[in-house]
């Protein structure tokens, strides 16, 4: 697990699909400190099927990093 502070932009050779999977999702307070979490679940073909893969956290901070990236990477999304 992890709680994301910073995004940094990274080029990469590899573009490619991955696989869909299902992501659920839970905000809680820590403190005065409020968290998004999101977890992934493994695809069905796995050995343990929808076990949680991977999970990152996100703050009030990394959130709005975060909806400024996905509003640049998709313009006119929030219109």
């Amino acid at each position: 697990m992890a709680l994301i502070e910073t995004f940094e932009p990274v080029s990469s050779d590899v573009q490619r699909l991955h696989g869909a999977v299902t992501c659920g999702f839970r905000s809680f307070t820590v403190g005065e400190r409020r968290v998004l979490q999101l977890d992934t679940y493994g695809s069905r073909d796995r050995q343990i099927p929808d076990k949680i893969s991977q999970s990152i956290q996100l703050d009030v901070n990394g959130a709005r990093q975060l909806i400024k990236i996905i509003e640049e990477a998709f313009p006119g999304l929030a219109r």
